[in-house]
């Protein structure tokens, strides 16, 4: 049962870090990194989890907002943005209960503005 849960948090941080990665030139980078992992954006993205499965309206976790900063700012290629889209969508898929209109809608309502929107139909290819 607990890794089922962990499971459904990996794909719901891989979605949002998805919609944040299309914000991020891989051409304005010059340093060198480490490509991002799903279970690194899972762990980071768990805040969010509580408030895309709640029905009634609440105000958006501020842990969560902060791990949608940290992995839009950890995402350094394209490569790794289309791989968090791709993680977050399948996690997204095997959370029951989520509410896929909140979860599009997360990184404005954290202040991240990204060019792609993450939802089920995303062709996680075409991001760049």
């Amino acid at each position: 049962m607990a890794s089922s849960i962990v499971l459904k948090v990996t794909y719901l941080v891989m979605v949002i870090v998805c919609i944040t990665l299309g914000q991020i030139s891989s051409s304005s980078l010059t340093q060198a990194y480490s490509p991002i992992t799903c279970g690194h954006v899972q762990v980071t993205l768990a805040p969010c989890l509580s408030y895309l499965r709640r029905d009634a309206k609440k105000i958006v976790p501020k842990r969560c907002c902060v791990g949608i900063k940290k992995v839009n700012g950890e995402t350094k290629t394209k490569e790794d943005r289309q791989s968090v889209c791709n993680c977050i969508k399948r996690t997204a898929q095997n959370i029951k209960g989520l509410n896929l209109h909140k979860l599009v809608d997360l990184p404005d309502k954290c202040g991240v503005h990204t060019p792609t929107k993450i939802s089920p139909s995303t062709d996680c290819n075409k991001i760049e």
